[in-house]
């Protein structure tokens, strides 16, 4: 495999990316919990909280949603488990936070997102390195460093980032297992590292615990283990223990957690399905996806339109070995198998980015180093520069808003929590918007999915309308005691 050395101008440059990519994460990492997906954010964050108050119970992370809502099975959760990802996460974060109090548990999720986020940035830039070439390192990593999109779910408190990371670390160490070496005949052969080895398999097994959608990266691991023993990779054991420990400790945890199916949420529409507000709706390889995936999130929204030239021409590009497009595919393929959840959410774009970077870097490379096919550098380089800064821009105009937050959203939290005590739980009618629960630090439902008596049987102590229909309804009827209104909710107790 044909690789260019890591020189000491390549920390320079690392060290440059890195800086710029930590500046652009800062911004705005001290505001409320109530941006882009802050209902899942508030979920990731309140089993970290919940790990401070109620001990750190790896075994049943729980978070502020006692209602069936996020069951599979429409199971009441009274002790509101979280059962999916193994919070590894969220321990981070509740360890972070429960030694370093002077910061909130938020800024802590999201420096613990970033800390992740400049490790796959300085993995790529490796990567691209050693089975690329500078060029393709610079603007692969730069691509992840300070684009928009990237940016912000490189610091949003969610675990994707955190098991990108994991499985990148899994594929930098396996890369550096393997060497080739000439013997006395001047044979090749192959010597093992195992500490890098045990390394590999470790911190594959950790991202498939965190978020085991990131697998599909394993076919770049696969990919390595081909390359360097061929045909006789299916002849070592070495493959087949790499790939079975890693996987045992997943399949164990994914066992155990059926004992609680009321904290298993629902994941069989993630391949072919969105919720519309007709119900779900069938998108599997419909035009719609292709629509939503390929045109309105990675050319527009991700790569800001301009960057989709230098992506397609990575793709294209004849590679020296095929170890950066394993990468490329790898993530495509992740979005041709996942394809409601991708076009449902935008963080399940959160995996493929790294391979995004890799595509651009490769194309602008492939632009660059052919001066014989396209124009000479004194007008290649402007134009590279003109069409990134183009797109950073048109990019920017669109995660912008992402950041964006109702302001009266946090003061609304603080009234509830100043009138209420920390056992009472709390009625939402925010269609199962968690937020609300996670700001005002109370548990309950995020939705009134049953008649409000029957809620009150069951604990529920307080309920806030948002809707106005549904609160003059309320107040209609005089059952209820209104303990605070204004011009946004009404809050009542029951």
């Amino acid at each position: 495999m044909e690789k260019t050395k890591f020189k000491k101008i390549d920390f320079l440059i690392l060290f440059f990316i890195l800086l710029i990519a930590i500046i652009c994460r800062f911004y705005k990492i001290t505001s409320p919990l109530a941006d882009l997906h802050s209902w899942r954010q508030a979920d990731t964050a309140a089993v970290a909280r919940n790990f401070i108050k109620y001990g750190f119970d790896l075994l049943h992370p729980r978070f502020d949603d006692l209602s069936p809502n996020q069951s599979a099975k429409g199971l009441e959760n009274p002790n509101g488990y979280r059962m999916v990802e193994f919070p590894i996460y969220n321990a981070i974060v509740a360890v972070l936070n429960k030694n370093f109090p002077l910061l909130p548990i938020e800024v802590w999720g999201r420096l613990t997102t970033i800390f992740f986020s400049l490790i796959i940035i300085a993995i790529i830039y490796y990567l691209s390195l050693i089975f690329g070439s500078r060029i393709t390192a610079f603007f692969s990593s730069l691509v992840y460093a300070i684009f928009p999109f990237f940016v912000f779910f490189s610091r949003v408190i969610l675990p994707e980032t955190t098991a990108v990371s994991f499985i990148f670390l899994a594929i930098f160490f396996l890369t550096i297992t393997f060497k080739e070496e000439k013997n006395q005949k001047k044979h090749l052969k192959i010597r093992t590292n195992y500490f890098y080895y045990f390394l590999s398999i470790i911190f594959l097994a950790v991202s498939l615990l965190i978020k085991p959608t990131v697998i599909f990266y394993g076919i770049t691991l696969f990919f390595i283990f081909v390359f360097y023993f061929k045909l006789k990779t299916f002849q070592n054991p070495f493959f087949y223990l790499y790939f079975l420990s890693a996987i045992i400790p997943f399949f164990i945890w994914r066992t155990y957690i059926q004992n609680y199916p009321e904290g298993i949420p629902p994941y069989d529409w993630l391949i072919t399905s969105v919720n519309t507000s007709e119900g779900l709706k069938n998108i599997f390889f419909k035009p719609a996806f292709f629509r939503w995936i390929f045109f309105e999130r990675i050319n527009n929204l991700i790569l800001g339109g301009y960057l989709i030239f230098f992506l397609i021409l990575g793709l294209l590009t004849r590679p020296k070995n095929f170890f950066l497009h394993s990468i490329i595919f790898s993530g495509f393929l992740y979005l041709l198998v996942f394809q409601g959840g991708n076009v449902q959410h935008e963080y399940y774009q959160t995996i493929i980015l790294p391979s995004l970077a890799f595509a651009v870097g490769l194309g602008v490379n492939n632009l660059l180093s052919n001066q014989k096919v396209f124009l000479p550098l004194w007008l290649s380089i402007p134009s590279v520069l003109l069409l990134f800064g183009l797109s950073f821009f048109f990019s920017f105009y669109k995660v912008k808003d992402f950041y964006n937050y109702p302001p009266e959203l946090p003061q609304i939290a603080k009234v509830i929590n100043n009138l209420t005590k920390p056992n009472d739980k709390i009625i939402t009618d925010r269609m199962g918007d968690t937020t609300l629960l996670y700001l005002s630090d109370r548990k309950g439902a995020p939705s009134v999915y049953k008649p409000i008596d029957d809620l009150k049987k069951i604990g529920y102590t307080y309920l806030a309308v948002f809707n106005k229909e549904t609160a003059e309804k309320i107040k209609s009827e005089n059952k209820y005691q209104i303990v605070f209104e204004n011009e946004y909710f009404i809050f009542f107790k029951l």
